[in-house]
């Protein structure tokens, strides 16, 4: 489905949305870069393994991809057997404000913490904390508002696939919503045999499930379509996570009220100031849709739909709509602003695409990424992420030359549907200039493209190009000063 686009004050507020982007991101960049235990410390440089005793620190041919598990696994012996593994952080023992980062207590550190007994159980009043040392956060966009705006994802600090729950990106419309789920309910009507309401015992009471999924927002790298704008990682593609959602299948809920013949689509509606809402092709939501009360093995946080959301698996983010209060079938989609002046792909005939729900194969290297900095020639682990809303990836392979030669890269289970696989290479870099790219397939074959082939397709319309969508693979320029930036290289 297309639709005519004429918007004479858009080119002006998407320039300033994405000044605004780019002081929220240099505004955490400063504060990041005073932060010893920062990947983005100024004083700080991912080190490389140091070469097994024996072997000369000079002159190492460019590492080939390990044929095989035992070759990979001997890759990563000379890296555990060196003096420095990985990056080297500097700790520090006391606090420059006198205060924890977010979610964490500060202590002091003793010299040896086997002289002194530690902190006493149940001091974080039942609920833990994360270390003082750890000090990764999203980031918000400065829109005018902060009760319409959205938050990033540290890609760059991740280690396996899931995304801790207080750093799941946010994206809201209205303020996140304060919701009692002991009064909270569900009306499910329209071109239904026997319209309900639903009560938060009521939904518990159904058989649930657990997912481990994506959930990534369409408008995730919105300012690169026309030049490298943002500098991070989590500034280009923090809009994606992944959770293990709990809830009840949707089907569950249609079929006690009965489907009517000829419904072919549904509303979901948030109980949220903004009401948000979308369309939901009824084939869909029976397929593997559900309402999910759980996230990571507790209730869903109120930034993410307490106390209940819809989860699309593949769908774009907004389509996935928090603090879910109604449900209403029709035989046709409803048109809701989210779906026709929003959230829709621009063409070069100005038209733009309606419902292009699903999220195409993606990925992106997170480390080394955007404003880090290797210290020397040497080895290095490439590793990122890859993730598809058609189901597995099937295979990731990164580029250290601009895309002139791939090779495949391992990748780390569990390697699941509509969920981000993580994928490393490993990599001697000769101290020359690099560019670092990760391609990867989907199990319906589908390939990751590059930036100009995207464009050829949709085009550049206005200051910041077709906006949603963007899923073309990413390029990392390292100079010979070891210094990582955000480019365009296709």
């Amino acid at each position: 489905m297309k639709m005519s686009i004429l918007d004479p004050n858009s080119d002006a507020k998407n320039k300033l949305k994405i000044a605004s982007l780019v002081e929220a991101e240099e505004a955490f960049l400063a504060k990041a870069r005073t932060n010893a235990n920062s990947v983005y410390f100024s004083q700080h440089h991912i080190e490389p393994a140091k070469p097994v005793k024996g072997e000369p620190a000079k002159g190492v041919d460019p590492l080939q991809r390990p044929q095989n598990r035992r070759h990979f696994l001997a890759s990563v012996a000379v890296l555990a057997s060196s003096s420095v593994a990985g990056r080297a952080i500097a700790q520090t023992t006391t606090s420059p404000e006198g205060k924890a980062p977010p979610g964490a207590v500060w202590r002091s550190v003793p010299e040896d913490a086997t002289k002194i007994p530690g902190t006493a159980i149940g001091e974080d009043g039942g609920y833990g904390t994360r270390s003082q040392f750890e000090t990764e956060v999203r980031w918000r966009f400065g829109t005018k508002t902060p009760l319409s705006s959205w938050s990033m994802t540290p890609l760059e600090h991740g280690v396996g696939i899931i995304t801790p729950s207080g750093l799941h990106f946010e994206r809201d419309h209205g303020g996140i919503a304060t919701i009692d789920p002991a009064t909270h309910k569900v009306f499910v009507h329209g071109m239904v045999k026997q319209p309900k309401k639903f009560s938060m015992l009521d939904v518990k009471r159904f058989p649930s499930i657990s997912r481990i999924l994506f959930i990534e927002c369409s408008g995730n790298g919105l300012t690169e379509w026309s030049k490298p704008t943002l500098k991070t990682v989590q500034g280009t593609h923090g809009l994606v996570s992944t959770s293990e959602w709990t809830g009840v299948p949707l089907s569950t809920i249609l079929n006690e009220v009965g489907v009517k013949s000829g419904a072919k689509w549904l509303l979901v509606e948030g109980g949220d100031a903004a009401v948000m809402t979308r369309s939901i092709p009824i084939d869909k939501a029976m397929k593997d849709c559900f309402l999910a009360y759980g996230q990571n093995g507790e209730a869903i946080r109120p930034e993410q739909g307490y106390p209940l959301r819809l989860i699309a698996p593949g769908y774009e983010g907004n389509t996935h709509i928090k603090w879910v209060r109604r449900i209403e079938l029709s035989d046709k989609p409803f048109m809701t602003r989210e779906e026709t002046s929003k959230y829709t792909d621009l063409l070069p005939s100005g038209k733009a695409v309606q419902f292009s729900l699903i999220m195409d194969a993606k990925s992106v290297i997170t480390r080394p990424s955007g404003e880090m900095t290797l210290s020397g020639p040497g080895f290095y682990e490439i590793t990122g992420l890859a993730w598809s809303g058609r189901g597995r990836i099937k295979r990731v392979d990164v580029s250290t030359d601009g895309g002139r030669t791939w090779k495949p890269a391992d990748l780390q289970g569990p390697i699941l549907p509509i969920c981000q696989t993580r994928f490393r290479f490993p990599w001697v870099w000769d101290g020359k200039e690099a560019i670092l790219q990760s391609r990867c397939v989907d199990e319906t074959g589908y390939v990751q493209p590059t930036l100009g082939q995207l464009i050829e397709v949709r085009g550049l319309n206005g200051p910041i190009g077709s906006i949603y969508h963007l899923n073309a693979i990413q390029s990392w320029k390292v100079d010979t000063e070891g210094r990582v930036s955000n480019v365009h290289y296709y």
